[in-house]
């Protein structure tokens, strides 16, 4: 279970840092309303847990970004809009930000530098030129190199969030994100996410579209 109580503390900090201490309202309410959005009932793999882990990542590849604190208030609001039947949650997640962190004292360049990292989650693709963006990205997919049965807990958990497209529908709609990202010339852009993530996200990606694609026994 996700420590909430050091999250709130983490996102104190962080937002500290990017604003200076005493340069707006007090954090926690922010803090308070995040947390809130990431355990909303209709969640159940974009969760404080998933949080907890990008925010982990994030530290783990922080030497990569050029302002490893504003790339750690882009995992805070990377999902905290999150609606399974919605298609703009990057987007209206993106929204929340600039709203919260101007109110919040943060400057308007790295403000715009969050919301910019937010959308940048829609396609996970980002430049060659972008430290920043590959931080997040690598941070946000690095799920996807995890051992057996944690793959096989993500996806459980991501069909749940989905429980209300039909089989078919989702097979088809899942395999297709899955052809997209086996499509990216690399998963991963920071040095540590390629050489430790690139190849074992690969097969699972790869057997997880295996197990989704129709076999001979299937007509469908």
């Amino acid at each position: 279970m996700a420590d909430i109580d050091a999250l709130r503390a983490r996102f104190a900090r962080t937002l500290e840092a990017a604003r200076g201490p005493a340069a707006g309202p007090d954090p926690v309410p922010y803090a308070d309303n995040l947390l809130a959005r990431w355990q909303e009932p209709q969640r159940r793999y974009h969760t404080v847990e998933h949080l907890t882990a990008v925010l982990d990542r994030v530290d783990v590849l922080e030497k990569y970004a050029t302002d490893p604190d504003v790339v750690r208030l882009a995992a805070w609001f990377h999902d905290a809009v999150y609606l399974p039947d919605r298609s703009e949650n990057e987007e209206r997640s993106a929204r929340l930000a600039e709203r919260a962190l101007a109110e919040a004292g943060v400057p308007a360049a790295k403000t715009a530098e969050v919301a910019r990292l937010v959308r940048l989650t829609v396609g996970h693709d980002p430049a060659d030129d972008d430290p920043d963006g590959q931080v997040l990205c690598d941070a946000d997919l690095a799920i996807l190199a995890s051992p057996p049965s944690v793959y096989a807990a993500y996806t459980t958990a991501v069909r749940e969030e989905y429980h209300f497209v039909p089989s078919d529908a989702f097979r088809t709609g899942r395999a297709a994100i899955l052809r997209r990202l086996l499509d990216l010339p690399r998963l991963f852009r920071t040095p540590y996410g390629a050489a430790e993530w690139e190849a074992t996200a690969r097969y699972n990606l790869a057997a997880e579209l295996e197990m989704l694609s129709p076999g001979p026994h299937d007509p469908s």
